[in-house]
């Protein structure tokens, strides 16, 4: 598990943030900088993330714990970040819409 502060440090070296909500908590803000791929499509995706350290997030840390546990099974150097979005969007840090403007976490 990683703290939000610490993950957007994390990402500002390289890791890469992996955003496994719904489509439309993703439309309606993201962090900067993250990859969006749903819960469901992650198994499928897990080769493509080896080599690198990834750092999962969702609303609130369930779905993306689920899916640090099993990427970490399959070899990926995975963090959990704590609390989610919520807890991203509580430390002050971004949460933007595609097209750049502020976002919100749903």
């Amino acid at each position: 598990m990683i703290f939000p502060s610490d993950a957007a440090e994390a990402e500002r070296q390289g890791a890469l943030l992996l955003d496994v909500r719904e489509a439309e908590e993703w439309e309606a803000g993201h962090a900067p900088g993250a990859v969006h791929l749903p819960l469901d499509a992650v198994t499928d995706a897990a080769p493509s993330f080896r080599g690198q350290q990834v750092l999962t997030v969702c609303r609130s840390g369930g779905r993306s714990a689920r899916a640090a546990k099993a990427r970490a099974a399959a070899g990926v150097d995975v963090r959990d970040v704590a609390g989610g979005m919520t807890a991203w969007a509580g430390a002050g840090l971004p949460v933007i819409r595609d097209d750049g403007t502020p976002g919100e976490v749903i």
